[in-house]
């Protein structure tokens, strides 16, 4: 095995861990001791839990089983192995690891906290290659099958979920634990996608080769340039010349730097932004920390 393999393997190992103690830290600590629910496997998990008084780290184990067996077919074997592997040691956790039980009844702390350290948790599992809630194998299963989108089943069986706690549990339970659900949602977006948020930047200039060496020289920035045309406007739309579409990635904080910098070149200069979920390699720049 080479060395690079065994840092890969031994940092997916690492990500994994400690999702799944940060899985535990939110189940035991906030989530059950308060009766608050989460979205997805997890969510089915925690109402058979409440209703029915299932030992709670059996139930999740047997749940996500059937959804593990789907993602060796949807996704991979290697996914799966390393799902189950995952399912089994939180079961495990969440039996035997003393997390404390009375750290706080307030709702709202309940479900921003017991949301964010939840959402750590599956968020450094997905980083590891691996899935702490089969329900994202069940949306890839029924969206092959269907019209609509993974989202949009996720969504749907997460409202059965919390209409079953309403009726079931309390319906401020059940709303503070879609609050929980929100909070765990947009917290794995943030761990999925990095703490370095970049933006990628298309620049249509009649000055591109001044934008291409200040981009460069003064920015200190990679760049890619595309052949293109510009022109084709109403009233005159046969006439058109060539032109270098510039690309390049910039953290937000220099954002307005570089719509500064290529206007004072040409400022009717065509700039436009997208957001880039996750970048690494090339000419990036670290966005500094204070």
């Amino acid at each position: 095995m080479k060395s690079t393999d065994i840092k890969h393997w031994a940092t997916d190992i690492a990500y994994t861990l400690a999702g799944i103690l940060f899985c535990g830290f939110a189940l035991k600590s906030f989530l059950i001791p308060n009766q608050f629910f989460d979205g997805g496997v997890t969510g089915m998990s925690l109402l058979l839990h409440e209703l029915y008084h299932f030992n709670i780290a059996v139930v999740i184990v047997l749940a996500n089983i059937p959804f593990i067996i789907m993602g060796a077919y949807q996704v991979n074997k290697t996914f799966a192995a390393k799902t189950l592997a995952a399912i089994i040691m939180l079961g495990l956790c969440l039996q035997f690891m003393p997390y404390p039980t009375d750290i706080t009844s307030d709702k709202l702390l309940v479900s921003i906290f017991g949301g964010v350290f939840m959402g750590i948790g599956v968020g450094l599992a997905i980083r590891g290659g691996c899935a702490l809630d089969g329900i994202e194998v069940l949306a890839l299963y029924t969206g092959k099958r269907i019209s609509f989108t993974i989202s949009e089943i996720i969504l749907g069986i997460n409202i059965i979920i919390f209409l079953i706690a309403a009726f079931e549990i309390s319906l401020p339970t059940a709303l503070y634990s879609i609050m929980t659900y929100y909070t765990a949602s947009k917290t794995i977006s943030f761990v999925i996608e990095g703490l370095e948020e970049y933006t990628g930047v298309t620049i249509i200039s009649a000055q591109s080769e001044f934008v291409k060496e200040r981009l460069v020289m003064e920015l200190g920035r990679g760049i890619t340039v595309y052949k293109g045309e510009r022109g084709f406007l109403k009233d005159s739309f046969d006439i058109s010349q060539p032109v270098d579409i510039v690309f390049t990635v910039i953290t937000r904080l220099e954002v307005r730097r570089l719509r500064n910098l290529v206007h004072e070149i040409d400022p009717k200069a065509f700039i436009f932004t997208s957001t880039i979920k996750e970048a690494a390699g090339g000419v990036l720049k670290k966005r500094a920390r204070h």
